[in-house]
């Protein structure tokens, strides 16, 4: 007899499995009416060149929950695609002098191999790269259709300039306030830009999130705060000496007595009118420019020190004809609101701080029950409701009372009224590089904008063939700028604005339906049976603006007549954990990457995958082990020892279980169906793949103890074969390539991928009848046998009742009874 393998040859199983895969299609899709669809779409990733482990863990997950489905008779869509376009493939191109589309097509495909080789089950016919001008060309039409809906349009904006290059930058292009090229500061510069119409829809995508049940708390919640409805006051504040208003907007109009100073942001269009031919005008200006220069360098995330300087102007409260000073504010965004702020620094947190360092009056008017406020006093801004003082008539209403009243008396007046904003603001679509969809619009002297026609889509972006001019924005392009206007057929200019990347990733997942259709973008058989998506898994980073983007585009498409009855793009979502080494997420600048490609030569896919979803719950962060690594590794080798060494035996599992069994072939019965059970739960209900793999390796653990405990003839065959088979089904979701060699080294008729998730009989899933011993202060006094899924509190009015315990009682009160798990009740008399 030969000697068994210490470890099975991975390399040329999965191998072999993949190239059977491949041949056989197995994982290609097709509409198919009798069965019910189950669409899960992973986000897809950017061509970087090479996948990492973030990537082995999102795809892991997602793949095990499309083979699960899978086996459980859904016919499953499992596409994948890429992200091509953006910023990082042209500075990767310029770097490595070749052209963005070289750059990234042979990333595509080196990185298509990679997940190949991972097993991942992918319908790889539907393929797709936004970057594609057959793909590119359907999201122009879409453009144009929006632009002629009212749901496109161009306005002035500020973007970073750089004087050096003459050239617009990205903000990722912007580094501590230079441009990334050629260190020169970058000063801001207002020109014309493309805007979608998103707060259109602000009211609906609000409203819809009421129907995502299946998405993490969190993100809604994160999604309701981006939208960010307000509901209260709009208010107009004469400017003192001239025929302006400064028009506010609060949600907190019962403070509105309390306003000290007004503040407006650095780009408010009064301005102008307040400074000009002003002894102040230089000064203000000055300050303007040197806030616009610390806006282009902060982050997103940093707090700058709040900073101000006063107009030399006062406006009106309308409420008390207070005279207000107006100063400027660098934490007033123009963007939101009216770019106004009415202040209120005794009862708003960055007023206070802006008031103590400008020596500004704080003024309290709402006092809180038992709370009294003394300006000059205060450590900080009083927040919460109350009830008004120093409010003229509204003096002694609560806040709720008075906000509606202060509100009734603006409209009676005609300087107020109510009103509901949104910190949703337009998306700004356009992007001034060269590695993007063009934007299809033409500039025409005589005829004004222009779309480009649909029969001459797409727009397609110049090829180079000299790599020095790779890169080089459309607006620096004669040959692509000049043009004919559709219209009147004079010279035109083309819009050389690019579309920002989150265009395409915002219907990628719809196009996944009918990839390869080439008269329309969308087929409507396909998507009315396909979306919307089922199940939808990428991490949490994208919580806000590719959702958001996403839901917006769906219902767009829907009202263009694209989408049929579909309002929602995913109906559930799963955010994945980062992977975590050595305290921080995974990234070459911190020099803490683990590169997937030489684990998997190493250990081989099946353990690499089975690493990332055992050590963690997928919502959680993954803390990366080597030692994890091996443990896989091991698991996986002891289950192929097992099978070699018991070859004839576990070969011989399609027999019925007998009726008769010993207590080894029970416990092993026992313990298979209960590990189909906790297997499935703990993927249906909250997909903790952790949990799953812990139970299968305890089933293992079981099988492996009794055969080897046993003389293999004293165990039944089909018992034997039935657990072997349970294990290997269940576990071939997270290690296809191993399960599919074992399924057919055992003798096993058809694929692995093919058969159908097993069920639980929850007979055989039941514990036998326990024993619990009943306690009476501490001493034995009775015993029950109880089925052992009994509750605590069923298993208490067993033992108050039992006859015997009920003796030693003997109509004492009782003052209380514990319960031991599986143990005993002690009852206290």
């Amino acid at each position: 007899m030969s000697e068994i393998p210490n470890r099975y040859d991975f390399k040329a199983i999965e191998q072999k499995w993949q190239n059977q895969w491949e041949k056989q299609q197995t994982y290609k899709v097709e509409i198919d009416s009798d069965r019910k669809k189950y669409y899960v779409l992973e986000m897809f990733p950017y061509p970087s060149g090479r996948i990492h482990m973030g990537h082995v863990r999102n795809y892991s997950i997602g793949d095990v929950i499309a083979r699960y489905k899978r086996m459980q008779g859904f016919n499953v869509l499992h596409p994948m695609g890429w992200d091509a376009f953006g910023l990082p493939a042209e500075n990767a191109a310029q770097k490595n002098n070749t052209h963005p589309a070289d750059w990234t097509y042979s990333n595509i495909d080196y990185m298509r191999g990679q997940l190949k080789q991972l097993g991942l089950s992918y319908d790889w016919s539907r393929e797709i790269a936004t970057c594609n001008p057959k793909y590119y060309k359907w999201e122009q039409q879409f453009f144009i259709e929006m632009y002629n809906r009212g749901l496109v349009y161009e306005k002035r904006t500020t973007v970073n300039w750089c004087n050096h290059c003459q050239t617009v930058l990205a903000n990722e292009q912007v580094i501590d306030g230079a441009c990334w090229r050629c260190d020169q500061p970058v000063v801001p510069r207002k020109m014309n830009s493309w805007f979608f119409k998103i707060t259109d829809y602000a009211e609906e995508l609000l409203k819809d999130l009421d129907q995502l049940d299946g998405w993490p708390e969190k993100v809604v919640t994160m999604q309701r705060n981006w939208i960010g409805k307000s509901q209260g006051l709009t208010c107009d504040f004469k400017v003192e000496g001239m025929d302006e208003t400064i028009s506010i907007f609060t949600t907190r109009p019962d403070t509105i007595f309390g306003v000290t100073f007004m503040s407006l942001a650095v780009e408010h269009p009064l301005i102008e009118k307040l400074i000009g031919g002003t002894e102040r005008e230089a000064g203000v200006k000055a300050f303007i420019e040197e806030i616009q220069l610390e806006k282009q360098r902060q982050s997103l995330n940093e707090e700058p020190e709040k900073k101000g300087i006063f107009t030399g102007q006062y406006c009106i409260n309308p409420f008390n004809g207070t005279k207000v000073p107006i100063y400027l504010a660098n934490f007033v965004l123009l963007e939101y609101g009216t770019g106004a702020v009415m202040a209120v620094p005794a009862h708003d947190k960055r007023d206070f701080e802006f008031a103590r360092k400008y020596n500004i009056e704080i003024k309290p008017v709402v006092i809180p029950e038992g709370v009294e406020l003394n300006p000059a006093e205060m450590n900080e801004a009083s927040t919460v409701p109350g009830n008004l003082f120093n409010s003229g008539d509204f003096t002694g209403l609560s806040s709720r009372d008075a906000q509606k009243a202060i509100i009734e008396y603006s409209e009676k007046k005609g300087f107020g009224s109510a009103h509901t904003t949104w910190r949703l603001r337009d998306w700004g679509i356009s992007r001034q590089r060269y590695w993007g969809a063009p934007i299809p619009m033409i500039h025409c002297e005589k005829c004004g904008v222009v779309p480009v026609p649909f029969d001459q889509l797409p727009v397609t972006l110049p090829e180079d063939t000299d790599h020095s001019k790779t890169c080089v924005p459309l607006h620096q392009r004669p040959d692509f700028i000049a043009t004919t206007c559709p219209k009147c057929g004079g010279p035109a200019k083309r819009e050389t604005d690019t579309m920002d990347t989150f265009m395409e990733s915002s219907w990628y997942f719809s196009r996944y339906a009918s990839p390869r259709n080439a008269t329309s973008p969308l087929d409507e058989e396909q998507t009315s049976y396909w979306l919307p998506v089922d199940q939808y898994i990428g991490g949490v980073e994208h919580a806000i603006l590719h959702l958001l983007y996403s839901r917006f585009f769906t219902k767009v498409l829907r009202d263009l007549g694209y989408l049929k009855n579909i309002d929602e793009p995913f109906k559930n979502l799963l955010t994945q954990g980062m992977v975590i080494k050595d305290g921080s997420k995974m990234s070459k600048s911190k020099g803490n990457v683990v590169d997937p490609h030489e684990l998997i030569n190493e250990y081989g896919a099946d353990t690499v995958r089975l690493f990332s979803l055992f050590a963690a719950p997928p919502e959680r962060d993954l803390e990366w082990s080597s030692k994890g690594v091996d443990g896989a590794s091991r698991f996986l080798n002891r289950v192929f020892r097992l099978i070699s060494g018991n070859l004839e035996l576990l070969s011989a599992g399609t027999a019925i279980i007998p009726q008769e069994l010993n207590d080894s072939e029970r416990d092993l019965h026992r313990k298979t169906h209960q590990t189909i059970k906790k297997v499935t739960e703990s993927i249906e209900q909250n997909f903790h793949f952790n949990t799953a793999v812990s139970a299968m390796m305890e089933l293992f653990n079981t099988l492996n103890s009794t055969l080897g405990d046993q003389k293999k003839e004293d165990i039944a065959a089909a018992v034997a074969g039935e657990a072997i088979s349970s294990l290997l089904v269940l576990l071939s979701p997270m290690v296809p390539h191993f399960t599919a060699e074992m399924w057919e080294v055992i003798g096993r008729e058809g694929s692995i991928e093919n058969q159908p998730w097993p069920q639980f009989d929850r007979e055989a899933a039941k514990e036998d009848l326990l024993t619990i011993v009943i306690q009476v202060n501490g001493k034995v006094r009775s015993r029950l046998e109880v089925n052992p899924d009994i509750d605590d509190e069923t298993l208490k009015e067993k033992a108050l009742c039992d006859s015997n315990t009920m003796k030693f009682i003997d109509g004492k009160p009782v003052r209380k009874t514990i319960v031991v798990k599986k143990k005993l009740v002690n009852i206290v008399v």
